[in-house]
């Protein structure tokens, strides 16, 4: 076993260039971790925003190894831990935020943080999963419950987050309306199941509502985007009806009055939450697992738009950042 390996770090925050490629000493579990030989990773919002230095709370140490996601193959086993041997295929949400993350040989987590990885796509495509679907699900299955004919209204509908939230809702049996910009984004999320598609900037929220909600409004209004969406949220959904988020930054100036006028249901997930507060994290590995069943069932696939090299991670901030894509951009470890 070799005693060091090749990383790809920042020393500061700044733009996609900022990164580094180093060696540094790899990380031995401790008691409840494992060690993961790093197939591949992806690239997710909260990376780039960390590497701008927009979220220094979240930041591991400098220098500071990113990325939240990973899928590869366990490599050493801590102390206590008994659900993954040497050998085993995993994906998981292990660091990267709060703590050292993907973009190296190797990286280490606690175990609980880790699932068997899906069997029916290739390895190195699980690395696409876990913020987005964890996220998805925690949107869906916690925050809110979505039933068989429920009316569910999905935002962003082939980001990384949106396009893993329209498999699922339909999974659940809802009707979905998806929203996308251009008509190949909206013929993709038909494809991963959508009922109906909008051009949200063309179509206004009034008009949207009365074609695909009867006028009353969306069960379930699903926004990973924030901003005005979140906004736009209060006025597409229904009375008694549910809004879930990822975004906090559009709430600061955020005028609460609809949900109080309509007696509206809020919920804000922030799935890196369990790895920052180093607390129940046995519930990502127990979704995760979810995921995977569902992965391999059929209901659930990973759009990866474009693959890149570790030594590519500024050219796929860069395209992260433009949001000039579809579904999730990979990194492999070549």
């Amino acid at each position: 076993m070799p005693s060091e390996m090749t990383a790809h770090v920042i020393e500061e925050y700044g733009d996609p260039d900022v990164f580094e490629r180093t060696t540094v000493e790899v990380p031995e579990p401790g008691p409840d971790e494992i060690r993961v030989a790093v197939e591949a990773s992806s690239l997710n919002p909260v990376d780039y925003k960390i590497r701008q230095g927009a979220l220094p709370d979240f930041a591991p140490e400098f220098p500071a190894r990113l990325h939240c996601d990973v899928a590869g193959v366990v490599d050493a086993v801590g102390e206590n831990v008994s659900a993954f041997d040497e050998g085993d295929e995993v994906y998981g949400m292990p660091g990267g935020a709060g703590r050292q993350g993907a973009l190296a040989d190797y990286v280490v987590g606690h175990a609980g943080t880790f699932a068997h990885a899906p069997e029916s796509i290739p390895l190195e495509d699980a690395a696409a999963l876990p913020v987005v679907a964890l996220t998805a699900w925690e949107m869906l299955a916690d925050k809110t419950s979505v039933d068989i004919g429920d009316e569910v209204l999905v935002y962003g509908a082939t980001g990384g987050v949106g396009h893993i939230g329209v498999q699922l809702a339909a999974w659940f049996g809802a009707d979905v309306t998806a929203t996308a910009s251009s008509e190949a984004k909206r013929d993709l999320a038909e494809e991963l199941g959508a009922d109906a598609t909008v051009d949200y900037t063309e179509t206004d929220v009034e008009a949207y509502v009365d074609e695909h909600a009867g006028g009353d409004g969306f069960d379930v209004v699903f926004d990973p985007i924030g901003d005005e969406h979140l906004e736009t949220a209060f006025e597409a959904v229904r009375p008694f009806g549910t809004v879930v988020t990822t975004e906090s930054s559009a709430a600061q100036d955020l005028d609460l009055a609809p949900m109080h006028a309509n007696s509206l249901e809020l919920g804000v997930v922030l799935v890196i939450l369990p790895v920052l507060l180093g607390d129940r994290q046995d519930r990502i590995g127990e979704e995760l697992a979810d995921i995977a069943a569902l992965v391999d069932d059929g209901a659930v696939e990973p759009v990866i738009d474009e693959r890149f090299a570790f030594d590519e991670v500024a050219e796929a901030h860069r395209l992260g950042e433009s949001g000039d894509f579809r579904g999730k951009l990979l990194l492999v470890n070549e």
